[in-house]
């Protein structure tokens, strides 16, 4: 489905959590009537019971607050801080409550990978900053690299939708009868601003492809530069020719990748990958500073991507997602600004010579990685023909 673009928002970056839950937590102690908020990961730590403690004092003023959780994301939540929310009064869901691990169903698989705030109608956030201080869970020193947007205009009406929606219909699915829907009310979303923007999202419904193909159309006209920087990247065939064919017509492309994974897993399987990008042209920089968890991209110092979207089978196949998509010289500017930053200060360049002279056994590690993710894709069925290539 091709993005649809709406004139006259204000898009604000939030790098790390450090500029993003001062700004979140603003807006929700300025929300009278309605907050919704959806994550993959809401931890136990002082900076989520920040949080927590601004969406209480929100239902405090009357405030709905309306809380969706991943079921394997944040599958302790509702017996910790979720407790906090239920007991004040907020409503509390968790997507796809994760079964006994003996029991394995392929439908386990989809997961709720969105991170999304919407707060009265008014103001928005999005982007891959799950509600988790940028150092629980890492190694001492350090903290995760992230980036989300707050946004505010006629775009917000859109994000508003999806995550009234997708409420509804997982209370539906825990009901089992047709809930009522949230109370309606006029959105304050009017042109506040010079930003163009479109919100997409992925389902496995009618949007099963929208945010990679807004990577491939952004691939197919870029002229000069593309950088992308993400957590997990694992492309199918389309996205990798779409990639080295750019690189080839002579635009700049980098890749900003994790050097430090959770997943050792997916982590060797990508640098299988680096074999076909460099010689293709593709620069490959790996960062070391910090966990790299960003997932946004830039294309001719124009188009803008924000989002929850990995680039690997688990975002692109199976998950929820949703990213903004920006056209803005601006704001691009920034974002670009702050990725070459990034790049400079805390990132590796890998070189060709360096690949060629790996061990055979890294060799071996990264061949073995690359074949189980592959088998492990076609297995599930969820990966068809561009995956299997």
């Amino acid at each position: 489905m091709t993005p649809r673009f709406v004139e006259g928002n204000t898009v604000k970056l939030l790098e790390n959590g450090t500029q993003y839950f001062p700004a979140l937590i603003a807006a929700i102690d300025s929300a009278c009537r309605e907050i919704h908020l959806e994550t993959y990961i809401f931890a136990n730590d002082a900076t989520a019971k920040s949080v927590v403690d601004a969406l209480i004092r929100a239902r405090n003023r009357q405030a709905g607050v309306r809380v969706m959780v991943d079921g394997f994301g944040a599958r302790d939540f509702t017996e910790e801080l979720g407790r906090d929310l239920i007991d004040a009064g907020c409503e509390v869901m968790v997507y796809r409550a994760e079964a006994p691990k003996m029991r394995f169903r392929r439908n386990r698989l989809r997961r709720l990978h969105r991170k999304l705030v919407v707060i009265d109608g008014r103001i928005a956030f999005v982007g891959g900053i799950n509600i988790i201080d940028d150092l629980t869970d890492t190694e001492p020193g350090f903290p995760r690299h992230d980036y989300a947007v707050s946004v505010e205009g006629p775009v917000v009406a859109d994000i508003h939708y999806a995550v009234r929606h997708l409420w509804r219909l997982v209370r539906w699915a825990y009901l089992q009868q047709r809930p009522e829907a949230p109370p309606e009310f006029h959105l304050d979303c009017h042109s506040c601003g010079t930003v163009s923007a479109a919100f997409l999202i992925r389902d496995n419904l009618r949007h099963r492809r929208d945010i990679e193909n807004a990577y491939l159309d952004a691939m197919a006209a870029a002229q000069t530069e593309i950088i992308i920087a993400c957590a997990y990247f694992l492309p199918g065939n389309r996205f990798r020719t779409a990639l080295m064919t750019a690189a080839r017509r002579g635009v700049a492309i980098t890749l900003l990748l994790q050097s430090r994974g959770d997943h050792a897993v997916l982590r060797n399987a990508e640098r299988m990958l680096y074999d076909a990008l460099l010689p293709a042209g593709v620069r490959i920089v790996e960062y070391t500073a910090g966990f790299l968890h960003a997932k946004v991209g830039i294309a001719d110092k124009r188009w803008v991507t924000v989002g929850s979207s990995n680039i690997d089978p688990f975002s692109l196949l199976l998950s929820r997602e949703a990213n903004v998509v920006i056209d803005d010289a601006g704001f691009a500017q920034i974002l670009h600004e702050r990725l070459c930053h990034t790049i400079d200060s805390g990132g590796r360049e890998i070189r060709l010579e360096e690949l060629k002279q790996r061990s055979w056994w890294s060799r071996l590690v990264n061949m073995a990685a690359y074949a189980f993710v592959r088998f492990a894709i076609s297995v599930s069925r969820y990966g068809g023909k561009d995956y299997r290539e």
